[in-house]
């Protein structure tokens, strides 16, 4: 599963030819999420609420190239880093 940004102790991935509706995973410590991408609801898992406020922050500023790296992964081709939040 290629890491596609890290942020705050919060890594993001991507799976390689992963299930619909399009999504990340995040991880964070302990916990780890499943957040759609056009929704930016979370499917499963949880995160503490300052990390998936971040998650979600980061996520609504990038939408667009998490759709592109989604269509990259579903094709099994590597994703493109996508900068972090600052």
């Amino acid at each position: 599963m290629p890491t596609i940004s890290v942020f705050y102790g919060i890594v993001i991935k991507m799976f390689f030819n992963d299930h619909a509706p399009p999504h990340f995973h995040a991880e964070y410590a302990e916990f780890k999420a499943t957040v759609d991408i056009r929704s930016l609801q979370i499917l499963e898992g949880q995160l503490p609420r300052r990390a998936l406020d971040l998650v979600l922050d980061w996520a609504e500023l990038h939408r667009e190239e998490l759709l592109g790296d989604w269509n990259l992964c579903r094709a099994k081709q590597a994703p493109k880093p996508i900068a972090p939040l600052m």
